[in-house]
């Protein structure tokens, strides 16, 4: 699997994913701006990638002579709903101002949420139900992170034990990351992977077709309800009216025990240019009204299961998160 990003001491090579699946194409980041404009274009996205490439723009930042207040005051700006960019940039912001000690914070950065990764994998496939059908929305893949995925390396692990027969794959409209980004990774890692629109979950879905559901986060309020892409409140729904398990995974940086409740959660408006065009084309007249919310809430009561690198929570949410936060800060 080709990484989302590289650090090379002096600049960072990063995958552009708006031109996947088409070139496997790599950009070379040299400034504090280089990488805000790479977040807020969407070159590179996923909570987990964005905070991990936001410390590495810190740490540019601070070789070409700018101060710690700029590079973070900057980065902030960039995505306002996914929390592991504000908590990557306040761990920065601990590191100080050095540039040696900034570049090891961002590299521990980087290493930890591999490893949450990995260790989220391992408990959330057996989470899965035996020879079942999968279906995930967006892309919380190895492009999302630091390597791995978060609801694709719970889907990877479980189909790596034999539990998955197929992943279904929704396109994930306006921006089509499903179709894009994760039908790409899977059928790189060799699993049987059917794509379908959004709007074709509901009729499978009651059809008895998708035993499972499992996606990734942007922010986790305290009670448990989950900002994730657009389409993922509509699939929680469905798999509560089928009695379908909804699984999401995210490591413990998603989560936002300061804010209260998923009412509180900044939602990320976008431009209209991403629901109007598909490669450069207009599907629809220029003159319509466009909405563009990029992302949606999820209630806790929707959900079955919280997987995290420190275990998994299930409901009440609010009780087991604070939990898994407290045994680790003692």
């Amino acid at each position: 699997m080709l990484p989302a990003f590289q650090w090379k001491g002096d600049h960072l090579l990063l995958l552009d994913q708006r031109k996947l699946p088409w070139e496997e194409y790599y950009l070379r980041l040299r400034t504090l701006e280089d990488v805000a404009r790479a977040i807020e274009e969407m070159k590179v996205r996923g909570a987990p990638a964005i905070g991990c490439v936001a410390a590495y723009g810190v740490v540019l930042a601070l070789k070409e002579g700018k101060t710690l207040q700029e590079a973070v005051s900057r980065l902030r700006r960039t995505r306002p709903t996914a929390v592991n960019l504000f908590w990557a940039l306040e761990r920065m912001e601990r590191a100080g101002e050095d540039p040696a000690r900034a570049e090891e914070e961002a590299r521990k950065i980087e290493e930890e949420d591999y490893r949450a990764n990995l260790r989220m994998g391992e408990l959330g496939s057996e989470l899965i139900p035996e020879g079942v059908n999968v279906l995930t929305h967006c892309n919380a893949g190895a492009l999302a992170t630091a390597g791995y995925g978060t609801a694709v390396g719970v889907i990877r692990r479980a189909w790596e034990k034999g539990r998955v027969k197929e992943v279904f794959v929704d396109e994930t409209r306006p921006y089509l990351q499903g179709a894009r980004l994760t039908t790409w990774e899977f059928l790189k890692l060799g699993i049987p992977t059917v794509l379908i629109t959004d709007n074709m979950a509901g009729y499978l879905i009651s059809k008895g077709e998708i035993g499972a559901i499992v996606v990734g986060a942007d922010r986790i309020a305290a009670n448990g309800d989950v900002a994730n892409k657009i389409g993922t409140y509509t699939l929680s729904v469905l798999a509560r009216q089928h009695g379908v398990k909804f699984i999401v995974a995210a490591p413990t940086s998603t989560l936002d025990l300061k804010t209260p409740s998923g009412r509180e959660i900044p939602i990320e408006e976008r431009s209209k240019e991403e629901v109007l065009f598909i490669n450069g084309r207009n599907i629809a007249p220029l003159e319509v009204g466009v909405r563009h919310p990029a992302f949606d809430i999820t209630p806790a009561s929707n959900i079955t299961a919280i997987v995290t690198e420190r275990g998994v929570v299930y409901p009440p949410f609010g009780e087991g998160l604070r939990r898994i936060m407290d045994d680790s800060d003692g």
